[in-house]
């Protein structure tokens, strides 16, 4: 048995939805009360055996993704929950998200997620333009989402997250404003603000022909900087590449993963990370279901990290936060200094006005941010 106990998080993975959205590549498609209600009392006992004959992890985050996890039948939440109760410490005041799509959410249902702990909510809205959400497959029109925000507010939600999306086929920056000048208008505590990506094998993918031109590369970064333009004169401070909140709401639980924290991942297709290993659970509903939560047929992609993989994601992830990655705790956590290792590459990217040294941190300068995924990959050990 452990005799310590550590921080982490919990991801848990809900992975049924009303209708599948045409970018959508999760894990993730329409089911009936039957198979939900199966699935959570196996995603309940993963949880317990998980847990069973180990001291209790302090629980600093919770995050249910999806999928949609507001379609679950009544109660659902509240048992999951209960169940992560059991079985660890969840701290007082951690943070436990829930994904909502409007148009799932009614008044007794916010009231049911409160009183079960979760405070905090993030809606799939992705757009304010009804035309680019019906293109988009989405379920909801943007009046859906106003009174689902509405009642999430009157239910006493204080901590709000809006997902919304750029580079959306035909979308104009004039119609991208429009979006951010909409939600912005209702206050939400945070804002995570992506570019689409064209995930082969999706329906959007692959008949991208069928729909209007997706705006191209430069386009797509004027937006980029439409977006931290507007999102600031809004009050919202960019802390990530994509993320942005009001000052004290940055989501605790994306901070975790972006800092290598360790999380347990429950639920179909959930990623896991903890002492050093990486996993994910199988994708198969049915079969996840059929096994009932024995977690040693459930895990798969199951990855040992040596201490040159932890070195290469301790920057690639590090320097998607704004405040980038600490040069001091590298040589803690590795014993060897950033120079040692990545010298060549700092010298590059430094040199070179993409990257910059201040306070004891290495960071994305703005020209930098435009062309991150060519400077992370830099960063990858042969």
């Amino acid at each position: 048995m452990m005799n310590k106990t550590y921080e982490k998080g919990i991801y848990i993975h809900i992975p049924f939805c009303v209708h599948k959205c045409i970018y959508c590549d999760f894990l993730s498609a329409p089911a009936g009360d039957a198979v939900k209600y199966a699935y959570t009392r196996a995603l309940i006992n993963e949880i317990r055996n998980t847990a069973d004959g180990q001291v209790k992890d302090k629980i600093t985050s919770i995050f249910f993704g999806g999928g949609t996890p507001s379609v679950l039948p009544d109660g659902c939440i509240a048992d999951i929950l209960a169940a992560v109760r059991d079985c660890f410490d969840v701290l007082d005041d951690a943070e436990i998200t829930m994904e909502c799509n409007p148009g799932t959410v009614n008044e007794s249902r916010l009231s049911e997620y409160r009183d079960a702990g979760v405070n905090r909510l993030s809606f799939g809205l992705q757009s304010a333009d009804n035309n680019e959400l019906k293109m988009l497959g989405r379920i909801h029109t943007f009046e859906q989402f106003e009174e689902s925000f509405r009642l999430a507010r009157a239910a006493g939600f204080n901590n709000i997250n809006v997902d919304l999306m750029s580079a959306i086929p035909g979308q104009t920056e004039a119609t991208l404003e429009n979006t951010f000048d909409k939600v912005t208008a209702l206050q939400p505590e945070h804002i995570s603000a992506y570019s689409l990506i064209l995930e082969e094998g999706t329906y959007l993918a692959d008949n991208i022909d069928k729909f209007p031109p997706v705006p191209d590369e430069e386009e797509d970064r004027r937006m980029y900087h439409i977006t931290k333009q507007i999102l600031g004169n809004a009050g919202y401070e960019r802390y990530e590449i994509s993320n942005y909140s009001r000052p004290g709401f940055e989501c605790r639980h994306n901070l975790l993963y972006w800092n290598r924290g360790e999380y347990y991942g429950f639920g179909c297709s959930a990623a896991g990370f903890t002492e050093n290993v990486r996993y994910s659970d199988i994708r198969d509903v049915k079969k996840y279901i059929e096994l009932n939560g024995d977690i040693g047929k459930l895990h798969e992609n199951i990855e040992i990290l040596t201490k040159e993989d932890a070195m290469e994601e301790f920057m690639f992830l590090g320097l998607r936060m704004m405040q980038g990655v600490s040069v001091s705790e590298f040589q803690i956590l590795y014993g060897h200094t950033i120079e040692e290792v990545y010298g060549s590459v700092l010298n590059k990217w430094q040199n070179t006005g993409y990257l910059i040294r201040q306070n004891g941190y290495i960071r994305l300068t703005e020209k930098g941010i435009d062309v991150s995924n060519v400077i992370m990959a830099d960063f990858l050990l042969d």
